[in-house]
């Protein structure tokens, strides 16, 4: 595949033209998450280190060194407003808290290491948690639109909504492969479950988008939601959205939330 294929593909996602399966699916997810920082820094001076996550999406794994190129020459022609220029120094990847470098600007060369999550390590995850309580943590603004309106109060059966339509999207653009669940049903099972304790509020983020050449607020949910009720068939689900975010402007960093692993019980 050529660069300029590669481009289309990850920057210009399209339905697949041999079939009639979401071809007039317009918002389709990109195969990339750019995890920002968790300090609220906007400003970087000469020797600051920018440290953010980068989260590849089935396909885009075996384009990684376009990637890694993409952000060298970036870091030549410079970021924000200013244009600061800056040096990609390394890239590593991360799983089950091990990290192992790929890339280093000292040798130039990329390792072929598989830091790879697959479905066996999302469902030995799944049994962390408690299957009638659940807390999440919403870290950076969660966007969740439901009826054409972006909602204030995180309901459940809204979260399952956006995290099937996004996984769905994910593993059928991406990954070659069809989510086969009862949709209808598991949305009804989801109406059950309460809220049972909540934290949170809405919070604008600010973005500047160069190719516009304007500052943009994209609002969305932070804080604390406890969720109650029978939540064992949704938590394969809510466990691989922790990895993959949910809600619009997921590839930015938006909508990524953690799972409190304090708060497990069952009855």
């Amino acid at each position: 595949m050529n660069a300029k294929c590669v481009y289309s593909y990850i920057f210009e996602t399209s339905p697949p033209t041999d079939t009639d399966k979401l071809s007039k699916y317009k918002d389709i997810p990109r195969p990339f998450i750019i995890e920002p920082p968790p300090e609220l820094k906007q400003t970087y001076l000469h020797g600051d280190t920018l440290q953010f996550n980068l989260i590849l999406i089935g396909k885009a794994i075996d384009y990684l060194p376009y990637f890694i190129y993409t952000f060298k020459e970036l870091g030549k022609i410079g970021l924000g407003k200013g244009r600061g220029k800056y040096e990609l120094i390394s890239l590593s990847a991360i799983k089950e808290n091990i990290e192992q470098e790929i890339y280093s600007s000292t040798t130039g060369l990329i390792k072929n290491i598989d830091g790879q999550l697959n479905k066996t390590d999302i469902l030995n995850e799944v049994h962390h948690y408690g299957t009638n309580e659940l807390t999440l943590k919403f870290i950076t603004p969660t966007r969740l639109k439901h009826n054409d309106r972006y909602v204030l109060v995180p309901e459940f059966h809204i979260l399952i909504r956006s995290l099937l339509s996004r996984i769905s999207s994910l593993t059928y653009f991406h990954c070659d492969e069809e989510l086969n669940v009862d949709y209808c049903q598991l949305i009804e099972d989801a109406k059950k479950v309460e809220i049972k304790e909540k934290h949170t509020g809405w919070f604008d983020w600010e973005r500047y988008s160069s190719r516009q050449d304007t500052s943009m607020k994209l609002g969305g949910i932070i804080g604390n939601i406890t969720y109650a009720g029978n939540l064992e068939q949704f938590l394969p689900f809510i466990v691989l959205g922790k990895y993959v975010h949910v809600g619009k402007g997921a590839t930015f960093g938006l909508g990524q939330y953690e799972i409190d692993k304090t708060r497990r019980s069952s009855f």
